[in-house]
């Protein structure tokens, strides 16, 4: 099907140049909407940002098919590392459990942020989609017919609306509601690495593997040649902020990570031990966001992180932002602005909601992939019982496919359906 040429709004700006960001100008570009990308960093410094805090990620089987609904998924297959399963493992090396999605659907894949942003916006680019860096939001001035954006190096831009896909810490969050609250610490650093040869370590096989670690959280995954990545949330009392915990060290954090998983009696400390410094991401601080009760006014809409960040142990972030995105577009495809919003909210709450309430609620064996990073590690008895009772629990469950939450990666996009 091709686009619609009847769409009713033309043009748009999409604020923020990370994933949600070029996605959504990629859909409203096959919408038939004309979009431009503004990223607030220019070249060199998204590079430099990029590289220190891209850490890894995983885009599921619904983040996947959302890009298929657009033609970009080959966007992530080119670059992503297969992930067929999670498996989950106690500090001592037991193994508790092992989850696998629907044979039916995509393989989840491993990618580094970075790389992942650099892809996507290199698509947009191909088709056209112009983005424009150093282009920070100031303000916007809704005049009812279209926005006006004004930026930090004095310019102006205009279209008919304005999508919000400028993150966790979103100026247009702002600007549609002032009182919105701020992201709050959630008690862990995060850090992450790729390891181009371990040490005699076997291959997963594709197995993505969580431990609970006695001290830290640590998940890693080694390919058939050696080569591995991993990621650990280290507890930490003190909130830091990112130009904090960079000022430490590379070197400093890799030996307070070996310390911290020197009793795991897992690979933890043999793939900490082969990390040089050079290769250490400090993402840094974990932060979340409560629930947003308000993501549009007037012709201003938000999308991805800036309208419902998701705790980084859902493995949901960056799939739940593309199917926004495209979401979205299919509703200002069909619908005036104002009727499209009210519609792409009507259509994605219900979803978000249910995956932010199973990535959040209290613990349970069932949903225990979603939530092993947790800022305070369990104690001796917690452990006990926890080890004692997931592997039963898994296997009341199934042990596959149920207990990982199918629901969550089954979701499909109709691009050609319309909307309302």
């Amino acid at each position: 099907m091709t686009a619609r040429t009847t769409a009713r709004t033309r043009t748009a700006l999409v604020i923020g140049g990370g994933i949600a960001g070029p996605v959504a100008a990629m859909a409203l570009h096959k919408a038939g909407i004309e979009a431009t990308v503004y990223e607030a960093y220019d070249d060199s410094v998204s590079k430099e940002r990029s590289s220190r805090f891209g850490g890894g990620m995983t885009i599921a089987p619904n983040g996947q098919q959302a890009l298929e609904a657009i033609d970009a998924a080959e966007a992530v297959r080119a670059i992503g590392t297969p992930v067929t399963a999670l498996g989950l493992r106690s500090w001592t090396g037991r193994h508790l459990a092992q989850l696998a999605p629907p044979a039916d659907l995509p393989t989840t894949r491993f990618v580094w942020r970075t790389e992942l942003q650099e892809a996507l916006v290199a698509e947009a680019a191909r088709r056209g989609i112009a983005l424009h860096r150093g282009k920070r939001l100031l303000d916007a001035t809704d005049t009812g017919t279209g926005v006006t954006a004004r930026f930090s190096d004095g310019s102006l831009a205009r279209a008919d609306i304005l999508i919000g896909a400028d993150g966790l810490r979103s100026t247009v969050r702002s600007l549609i509601d002032p009182s919105t609250p701020k992201p709050h610490y959630a008690g862990m650093l995060t850090f992450s690495a790729s390891v181009p040869k371990s040490t005699e370590l076997p291959s997963t096989e594709g197995v993505l593997y969580m431990c609970f670690g006695k001290r830290a959280y640590f998940a890693y995954q080694i390919q058939d040649d050696g080569s591995a990545v991993w990621s650990a949330n280290l507890p930490h009392r003190e909130p830091m902020t990112s130009t904090e915990t960079q000022a430490v060290g590379a070197g400093e954090w890799l030996k307070r990570l070996r310390e911290a998983f020197t009793d795991d009696r897992t690979p933890a400390p043999d793939l900490l031990a082969a990390t040089i410094p050079s290769d250490l991401v400090i993402t840094g601080p974990t932060e979340t966001m409560p629930p947003i009760r308000t993501w549009s006014r007037g012709r201003m809409i938000l999308i991805g992180d800036a309208a419902h960040a998701t705790p980084p142990t859902s493995g949901q972030g960056a799939s739940l932002a593309s199917e926004s995105a495209v979401e979205l577009a299919r509703c200002l495809r069909d619908l005036p602005p104002g009727e499209a919003f009210k519609a792409y909210e009507s259509l994605r709450r219900p979803r978000v909601d249910r995956i932010l309430k199973h990535a959040t609620a209290a613990p349970t064996a069932t949903s225990a992939a979603a939530r092993t990073a947790t800022p305070k590690p369990a104690g001796p008895l917690s452990r006990a019982l926890r080890d004692a009772l997931l592997p039963v629990a898994m296997k009341a469950g199934g042990g596959g496919s149920a207990v990982w939450g199918a629901w969550q990666f089954e979701h499909r996009i109709d691009w050609d359906e319309r909307v309302g």
